[in-house]
């Protein structure tokens, strides 16, 4: 699992005691595990003032310290929880780049959802990448889900249309809709994504209920790069981490959610298809600090 801050114990038993010294390799300690320098600043200001002027110099104080204020850069907002119930169909608009783990995540999240007693629909809207409708379609026919798909090459916005005509016609509760892997540099594909937003709204009427992006945990500071220029064009309302069963830098979290917003909604952790979670900040922290 994550360690953001591998060599805290390691910087503590060094310095022995609280001193500057100790907090200048803190704060680069959080910078080299993609920690952005305002998200650094905002995390140790409170910290670093309530630790000299109470002189503390217990490790697990500092420590407690710590992973509360991350708690709390997580938390902020109240943006973390997703109400499926709030419309019908619930529409999930989910992008990213290519080898992040989407397509994985996409059948790992409407397992969740099946497990929840909701009925879904997968709409295959990746049309253009080789395999990508069949590998949905394994998925599909593996764990007894929906897929809505057309030939390869085809247009992805039809494919959304299609299933939310079905979704609609069948009552179904939740659509999930898989698009293209794409670099966030590439204009033409991006602007495919503002296409299928566009269906949608005609479609239903409004936006998605969920726009996520999903972030492979070991990117590092591009992770930041793709969920602002994401951003700008769907309004991003949250984030699936991937492979946080890897030795990845958890701090590429903070730094998007401190910097710009957006929240963490799910986390995935392993090949299996139930290796998901709803991303509980509480949990995460607790893991990136221990």
């Amino acid at each position: 699992m994550f360690r953001l801050v591998k060599n805290l114990k390691y910087l503590w038993n060094k310095f022995k005691g609280n001193n500057s010294e100790f907090w200048d390799n803190l704060e680069e300690e959080l910078i080299l595990n993609n920690v952005s320098v305002e998200t650094t600043v905002k995390i140790l200001k409170e910290i670093k003032e309530h630790s000299f002027k109470n002189d503390i110099n217990d490790f697990e104080e500092i420590k407690n310290l710590l992973k509360n204020k991350l708690i709390e850069i997580l938390s902020e907002g109240s943006q973390g929880q997703i109400n499926t119930d709030k419309s019908q169909p619930f529409i999930i608009l989910v992008a990213g780049v290519n080898g992040v783990g989407k397509t994985s995540s996409i059948a790992k999240m409407a397992w969740l959802f099946k497990n929840e007693g909701k009925s879904v629909i997968i709409a295959a809207a990746d049309t253009f990448r080789a395999a990508a409708i069949e590998q949905i379609q394994f998925f599909g026919e593996k764990f007894g889900i929906e897929v809505i798909h057309h030939q390869r090459n085809s247009d992805p916005g039809a494919v959304v249309f299609d299933t939310i005509d079905s979704a609609v016609a069948k009552k179904t509760d939740i659509v999930i809709i898989d698009t293209a892997g794409r670099m966030q540099t590439s204009s033409n594909l991006m602007d495919e994504l503002k296409k299928i937003k566009r269906i949608i709204s005609k479609k239903t009427g409004s936006d998605p209920d969920e726009s996520l992006l999903v972030i492979d945990s070991n990117i590092g500071q591009n992770a930041k790069s793709q969920a602002e220029i994401f951003h700008k064009v769907l309004d991003l309302t949250g984030i699936i981490l991937t492979k946080a069963d890897s030795t990845s830098k958890g701090g590429i979290v903070l730094t998007i959610k401190n910097d710009l917003g957006i929240p963490v909604k799910f986390i995935t952790f392993g090949e299996k298809i139930d290796d998901i979670s709803y991303f509980d900040p509480e949990k995460f922290a607790e893991m990136l600090v221990e």
